[in-house]
């Protein structure tokens, strides 16, 4: 059986008593916080790993059903902080992430001290009294169009997700990140991200929590931000000056600092 480890290629670096675990976005993997992680590797042990289906992990590890929520995930951010022997660690995680650290936090409060949340959203389709920022309709043929054309939907919606449209380089890394992943899972993970609604599991929130808003975030836009902080006792937000969805590689030295006035 395939260590947990070896699972998620999970990489520790850096040195000091505390802990960071960070965990990436749907369509990436752990080289997207490669502008943030060494900048706290000279006070943190620093956490880095693959969600299953991502970057370098063990593909085989993948199983429909347990990914099939957002759940599974957690349970895996978990085992690796388990596995590593760690606990109080304090967990940064970018989109999707967000919550999948959120429902970690729930479940095993013991392994968390702080959680910072980037670009978080428990539900991306609007409700009565709520904005997701897309309506039912628009979530199924984004889906829909994800699982007809994995290729054509990463160019269409990379550069869209990571906006900065003054510095196309960085929409081009997203766009070959999502072509990266293996089709089949992007779908699922996709569909577990899209069609998840953890707005009820907010408020349980008991570690202290730091959210890290965008403007101009067509994914998470702000009112969204300003929801998790409201339904999050003393939470704390940020509304960064970096815009689009993936400030760790558009704005990193913002993201660091926000961070680190917070741990």
């Amino acid at each position: 059986m395939i260590s947990v480890v070896a699972r998620n290629n999970v990489k520790v670096r850096g040195s000091g008593q505390r802990v960071m675990v960070f965990a990436h976005g749907f369509g990436c993997d752990q080289n997207m916080w490669r502008h943030v992680a060494p900048a706290f590797e000279d006070s943190f042990q620093t956490v880095t790993f693959d969600h299953v289906g991502a970057g370098g992990s063990d593909l085989l590890a993948y199983e429909p059903a347990k990914y099939a929520t957002l759940s599974g995930y957690a349970d895996d951010l978990i085992e690796i902080v388990r596995e590593l022997n760690l606990t109080r660690v304090v967990f940064v995680g970018h989109s999707v992430s967000a919550m999948i650290g959120v429902l970690a936090s729930l479940k095993a409060p013991d392994l968390f001290s702080k959680l910072v949340l980037v670009g978080p959203s428990p539900r991306y389709i609007d409700d009565v009294g709520y904005t997701g920022g897309f309506g039912a309709p628009q979530i199924e043929e984004l889906l829909t169009f994800l699982a007809d054309n994995p290729m054509a939907w990463s160019a269409a919606m990379a550069p869209a997700i990571m906006g900065n449209p003054d510095r196309p380089e960085l929409g081009e890394e997203l766009t070959e990140s999502f072509c990266r992943t293996d089709p089949a899972i992007a779908k699922d993970f996709a569909r577990a991200t899209f069609m998840a609604d953890n707005r009820a599991d907010l408020p349980r929130v008991a570690t202290p929590t730091l959210i890290l808003q965008c403007t101009d975030d067509i994914i998470a836009p702000e009112a969204v931000g300003a929801f998790v902080h409201e339904q999050i006792a003393g939470s704390e937000l940020v509304v960064l000056a970096a815009t689009g969805h993936c400030p760790n590689l558009s704005a990193p030295a913002e993201v660091v600092d926000a961070i680190r006035a917070f741990v």
